[in-house]
């Protein structure tokens, strides 16, 4: 009855059902893989953000690089702003996709180390990004500020390439240890999203909060691969049997056709 699995056509399709279930599965398995990391990722940053504010010496230092713990931790500082060395960042959007610029303004702390303090987003109100816009002054003297401490900005990270030959006072990555060599001074690692004070004139637009990955559709998804993978089988199963009813079937009226023609025959002899 079942011969006909044997035949070139049901040979192909056997081969290609075995070939779907186990890379259907490695697909399954690869999203649940993502949905894991993502939902770590998450709860890192619903644990840094419910964190109490530390001072932000005791989570940066000169040359040291801001680990996934260390990540939106709340921070604070107190200093004064340095706007003789302030630079903004190109290409940045706000929540309205706008295209402008990350206002980075070096923060000097008491003991003289460099914070570099993002303080948000203004747009590009020249003709073009490369003349050097116009920024909203920070508080004036010593004053303590609070925000989130982010990891140095890398291509790799952001696939923000770092473009040469800038209009002056312009980067396109924040980076503490090319700054550090900027400035000449001992700058912290990483820097800090400004959230406090809030600045009066609206102006830099402060960046919003970090938002959360979507893990639970890498989760519907690996469901879905491995119930790909179970129909697969199923399927073959199926359309063997109605192959072979359907053979069956065909080779019961060859029978019934060929014994009425053999009947016909002998009653004609007669």
């Amino acid at each position: 009855m079942y011969r006909f699995l044997l035949s070139r056509q049901w040979v192909t399709l056997t081969l290609v059902a075995l070939l779907l279930v186990p890379t259907m599965i490695a697909l399954g398995i690869w999203q649940m893989n993502r949905y894991e990391e993502r939902s770590a990722r998450n709860q890192l940053v619903t644990d840094a953000l419910a964190a109490d504010p530390v001072p932000v010496e005791r989570l940066a230092a000169p040359g040291h690089a801001v680990t996934r713990a260390e990540r939106y931790r709340t921070v604070t500082a107190t200093g004064r702003f340095d706007t003789d060395a302030e630079v903004v960042v190109r290409r940045r959007t706000n929540a309205d996709e706008e295209i402008g610029f990350h206002v980075m303004t070096p923060f000097v702390l008491d003991d003289g180390k460099v914070l570099l303090v993002n303080r948000g987003w203004i747009p590009a109100d020249g003709p073009s990004q490369t003349e050097f816009p116009k920024i909203p002054a920070p508080p004036r003297g010593e004053t303590t500020i609070t925000g989130r401490l982010m990891p140095d900005e890398t291509t790799e990270a952001s696939g923000i390439k770092d473009l040469e030959g800038l209009p002056d006072r312009q980067i396109m990555l924040i980076n503490s240890e090319r700054e550090a060599e900027r400035l000449d001074a001992d700058v912290l690692g990483g820097y800090v999203a400004q959230t406090a004070p809030e600045p009066a004139s609206g102006l830099p637009q402060q960046l919003g909060h970090p938002g959360k990955e979507n893990a639970a559709l890498n989760y519907a998804y690996a469901i879905q691969w491995w119930l790909f993978a179970a129909a697969v089988p199923v399927g073959w199963v199926v359309l063997a049997r109605r192959e072979a009813r359907e053979r069956t079937a065909d080779a019961g009226q060859d029978t019934d056709t060929a014994e009425s023609d053999a009947a016909r025959a002998e009653s004609a002899a007669v």
